[in-house]
């Protein structure tokens, strides 16, 4: 694996970096707090006229079909930004979803919309009471006619209120496995939608279905195959939220150095004590081997190799690193550094909340443990 990024790859990070500092600073970060929408329009904007919206669809779509890899760049530097974007919901999992499975119909319609910026797709995924598994989506799709009615409940859908469609995981057999994807109009009779508060204050809804009906068309890919495409298409995705992970607690833990050169006491900066010099140390050596992990999981994704165990091995340790990190750093900057007016609680926020979610802990550890052990499925979190 080369670790030498090139000249393009640097300059996309530059670019991403240029474009947050420009219209995603910490001053609209918050600003994006709970709101309804929870984005800046003038991102998204320009998100889409250089091409980052489209870093993962094909030229054929309107994109620039670049790897994992250079999407991981993108993702870094969303996260040390905190930059609130339907990217991640839209750009990467919906379309990809599309890719995998999607008909010449929905791909057509759909992926250069989703590359322009003028659609956005938002996965409706986990529901009350469910887990991260295939039986915690208990959402039915039973037939009617030429197409379906949908009836259940989801929750933590990210920017549902401004999403052209759902991509709605839905039950349609009794098989553990028996699940199809679904597109959805959220503004369709019998879908409502209600705002959820969130640790990272990001914009997510409970989206309930009362007897929802699509047409057969709106079925992304073959009966029984939505749950097969959706794993493969999370594999992919949660090594760019690792990405993400390590692009914020890179950033944390920079202001931290900074802050702990300036504040003095006893007539000393913080970081001449030895306790605290150890601890920044520490995550210093943490991060780094935390973005090296990123990136072998990323380059080897990239290359067509096996991610059964280096993208959930990412992901976990990625957010348990910024969650850790970023505990530590609230303890360097004292009281202060739980009060909204200081940044670092935003980071501190952010990091639990994406070790929460897109596959937690637990259940990455049992994905990690299935390739391991050589065993077909999760032992036991996947039945959630």
């Amino acid at each position: 694996m080369d670790l030498d990024f090139s000249e393009e790859q640097q300059l996309l990070r530059e670019t991403v970096r240029r474009l947050c500092e420009e219209h995603a600073p910490i001053s609209v970060v918050r600003a994006m707090e709970d709101d309804a929408t929870g984005f800046p329009a003038a991102l998204w904007k320009q998100f889409a006229e250089i091409g980052i919206n489209g870093v993962l669809i094909p030229e054929a779509f309107g994109g620039s079909a670049q790897s994992l890899l250079d999407a991981a760049i993108v993702y870094e530097e969303l996260g040390r930004a905190l930059a609130p974007t339907p990217h991640f919901a839209s750009a990467v999992v919906a379309a990809r979803v599309l890719l995998a499975a999607g008909s010449d119909a929905q791909q057509k319609a759909w992926l250069p919309r989703i590359a322009s910026g003028e659609a956005i797709l938002a996965p409706a995924w986990l529901e009350p009471d469910g887990g991260f598994g295939p039986k915690g989506v208990q959402t039915t799709a039973k037939q009617s006619g030429d197409g379906f009615v949908l009836s259940g409940v989801k929750r933590h859908v990210p920017f549902a209120s401004a999403a052209t469609r759902l991509v709605v995981l839905a039950r349609t057999g009794a098989g553990e496995r028996d699940i199809d994807l679904f597109l959805v109009d959220p503004q369709a009779q019998g879908v409502t939608l209600t705002q959820q508060r969130s640790l990272a204050a990001d914009t997510q809804y409970r989206v309930e279905l009362a007897g929802v009906r699509v047409a057969a068309a709106d079925r992304i890919g073959a009966a029984g195959s939505g749950w097969q495409t959706w794993d493969a298409v999370l594999h992919d995705a949660i090594i760019l939220l690792a990405a993400q992970a390590m692009g914020g607690c890179e950033r944390a833990l920079e202001i931290t150095v900074q802050y702990a050169k300036d504040r003095k006491q006893f007539d000393k900066p913080l970081g001449a004590f030895q306790s605290i010099s150890h601890y920044l140390a520490d995550a210093t050596t943490a991060v780094d081997g935390g973005k090296t992990l990123v990136y072998e999981a990323a380059w080897a994704a990239s290359n067509g190799r096996s991610i059964a165990r280096l993208a959930p091995m990412a992901k976990l340790f990625a957010c348990q690193t910024y969650r850790d990190v970023t505990a530590m750093c609230q303890q360097v900057w004292g009281g202060v550094g739980f009060t909204i007016e200081y940044d670092i609680q935003l980071f501190f926020r952010r990091a639990k909340q994406l070790q929460l979610t897109w596959w937690d802990g637990p259940y990455l550890e049992e994905l990690v443990a299935a390739d391991v052990l050589d065993t077909d499925a999760p032992i036991r979190m996947a039945s959630w």
